[in-house]
This record gives C-alpha cells, structure tokens and sequence, in this order.
C-alpha cells in the first residue's frame, strides 16, 4: 500500500480541517504572499530602518541564540526525515513542526537582533573570506527560496494533500536542512573572525 494511501484513521497525522476545504490555488496565492512580505520586512529590518546607535547588552546573546535554534531545527529535520523512513507518520509530523517552530524562533530572534544591532561585519582575511560569502551568500539566497518552500509543505500536509506534500518535501527537506547548517556556520566563521 502506497505511504499517501493509507486511511486518515491509520495515519494519526496533524491535519487542520478547515485548510482541507482550502482551493489549492488560493492556498498557494496565501503561502507567496506571507512568503513575500516575510521577505520584505527582513530586508527592510536589515537594510531599511538604518544603523543602530547603541543596542542593549542582552541583544550580544542573540546571535548564539540564533546558532541554537538553527542547529536545532536541523536536528529535528533530520529526525524527521528519518521518520518518515521508518513510516512512522506522527512522529515525522512532530518533529517537522518542531523545526518549524524552532526556525520561526529563529527568525523572530534574527529580526530583533539586526534591528537592535545592525550587520556584523566579518574581520577574516585570507582563503577564509571567500569561503565565508560563498557560505553567507548561498545561505541567504537559499532561505528566500525555501521559505515559501517551508510554507508549501506545511501547507500541503496540513490540509490532507500527501502526494502534493512528498513532491514540494523532496525539495524542501534538502534546502531547509542547508539553510539551517549554514546558519551555525556562519555564527562559528563570525565568532571566530569576528
């Protein structure tokens, strides 16, 4: 029996039932719109309110805060995806919506640190530098592109559309789990050369 077959009852998997009767259209049209704006207001906090003057000794603590949460929501993806190996379908769905969950700390705790900090600058030089922004610019370019990604899946298991689910999640998955990697590199490249 195929894994997206099996009845709800036997499957025991996190499902809204008000998103089930969602068009998958406008489901779509709702997930680029967030996915947009979300955008939109980090590019404006990174780059449109200014520099800050002097941000709050707590603010220092974000950015290891930061390398947490994305180390662990690459802990939960993989636990994830080696759930849904196992076909062990409620599970795979915990931990799923415990990367996100921990991603959306992430990004809530990334937002108030460049808005209270402004950039960091990485001091490195040498063969380390262009190491560092290959890593840095992937890690950017990615996370704009997985975020609606992320949405898509969610959006997709969420509302009972399995097929639909495993095609996004194929890309998905791999993405999520480099962007969140790469976070804790860059963290460990700024802290180190910073």
């Amino acid at each position: 029996m195929h894994l997206y077959a099996l009845p709800m009852a036997q499957e025991n998997v996190v499902q809204l039932a008000a998103l089930r009767s969602v068009n998958t259209k406008l489901g779509l049209r709702v997930v680029m719109g967030v996915s947009v704006a979300a955008l939109a207001l980090l590019v404006f906090v990174i780059y449109g309110h200014g520099h800050a003057e002097a941000a709050p000794a707590w603010v220092g603590y974000l950015p290891a805060i930061n390398a947490a949460l994305n180390a662990t929501s690459a802990t939960f993806l993989v636990k994830g995806g080696l759930a849904i190996r196992r076909r062990a379908l409620a599970e795979h769905a915990r931990h799923m919506l415990r990367a996100l969950a921990s991603s959306a700390l992430f990004l809530v705790s990334y937002l108030v640190y460049h808005w209270a900090h402004g950039d960091s600058k990485f001091m490195g030089h040498g063969a380390i530098r262009p190491v560092y922004f290959i890593i840095l610019i992937s890690h950017v370019l990615l996370s704009a592109v997985v975020l609606p990604l992320i949405f898509t899946s969610f959006f997709m298991s969420l509302s009972g559309r399995f097929p639909a689910h495993k095609k996004v999640s194929r890309y998905t998955f791999p993405l999520w789990l480099y962007v969140s990697v790469t976070g804790v590199l860059v963290f460990l490249l700024l802290r180190t050369y910073g």
